[in-house]
């Protein structure tokens, strides 16, 4: 499974760095609890600093949460994910011990129902649909990222009216000093709210866009499943069937060629066994001509020779012819 390109236990990671993160700044924070109480909590006239900041960090924390949430999720997807490309690997059911709510689960089980009713499978269709699924487990981090800095900017506004209403009361009455107040209390309250803003947005978008990341690895490591192992074990397309036939006739065509190439050669061995026939009765006829020639030239004449001899011993002893 090497050619599917998905970062493993990408969820895990981001998860632990948040961690990390969080216990850096919370030693900061620890490390400059004065200068943190200076601004947020000292010499609040009124309490506006606190509801504002307060709503900041409310926002902040809920997004969080569910970023949290959502990235437990995703690891458990992938975790799914890893099991379901070990499976293919193995040749065992594909979903063996992978529950049925996870996203590779329900993208197996819908191939096989529109396979099981002939139905043709569009992938385009199914990866959208999938996307769109995703995109709305996102959509109170994205509203929370979105609104954060503007909750900085309304604070901002907020504080910096009543530093003008101080001022207006100031310049009203050159004796009333709690106009003074007013105005170091608003640019304090802008102050604060700012900072809150700014650190929150920079610390929720970062991990909202890793969240994007991670959804985005996730969601592409099932397409690529699908369209690398699902796709061709589900779905019979034409191109698949055009290249499957163009090798089936490169096979039929290989194997004729040994089918004549075998029958020559069975030609051969008929002719090579027809010429060692013909060898063999020319071999015989040259025996029985070279034992007939012996026998005129050898076994002829000896016996030629001893009928003379026999009829000069018959002669000789004046004996009587055999009847």
């Amino acid at each position: 499974m090497e050619s599917i390109q998905i970062r493993r236990h990408f969820s895990r990671n981001i998860l632990l760095r948040m961690l990390l993160l969080g216990a850096a700044t919370a030693a900061l924070l620890y490390w400059k609890l004065d200068f943190i109480n200076d601004i947020y909590f000292r010499d609040q006239i009124t309490p506006t600093g606190l509801i504002i900041n307060g709503t900041i960090l409310a926002l902040f924390v809920l997004g969080m949460l569910r970023i949290i949430g959502i990235l437990l999720s995703y690891s458990l997807e992938e975790r799914s994910l890893i099991q379901f490309m070990r499976n293919l690997r193995d040749k065992v059911d594909p979903i063996y011990e992978i529950s049925e709510g996870r996203m590779i689960a329900r993208r197996y089980r819908t191939l096989e129902v529109l396979s099981n009713a002939n139905t043709p499978i569009n992938h385009n269709a199914l990866a959208t649909t999938l996307v769109a699924s995703e995109s709305t487990r996102n959509s109170l981090p994205k509203f929370i990222n979105n609104t954060l800095i503007l909750t900085g900017v309304f604070g901002t506004i907020v504080s910096l009216s009543i530093a003008l209403i101080g001022a207006s009361d100031l310049l009203a009455s050159a004796v009333n000093v709690n106009g003074m107040g007013v105005i170091i209390h608003g640019m304090s309250t802008a102050l604060s709210t700012t900072i809150t803003a700014i650190v929150s947005y920079i610390f929720f978008g970062y991990f909202y866009m890793k969240l994007t990341d991670v959804q985005t690895n996730l969601i592409s490591g099932i397409e690529q499943i699908t369209a690398t192992h699902l796709m061709p074990r589900f779905q019979i397309q034409t191109e698949s069937v055009l290249f499957e036939f163009s090798g089936l006739i490169r096979s039929l065509q290989s194997l004729i060629s040994k089918m004549e190439a075998s029958q020559s050669s069975f030609q051969n061995l008929a002719n090579e066994m027809q010429n060692s026939q013909s060898n063999i009765e020319s071999l015989e006829q040259c025996i029985s001509n070279a034992v007939n020639k012996v026998y005129d030239d050898r076994i002829h004449p000896i016996a030629q020779e001893m009928n003379d001899i026999k009829k000069l011993l018959r002669d000789g002893f004046r004996l009587h012819e055999e009847p």
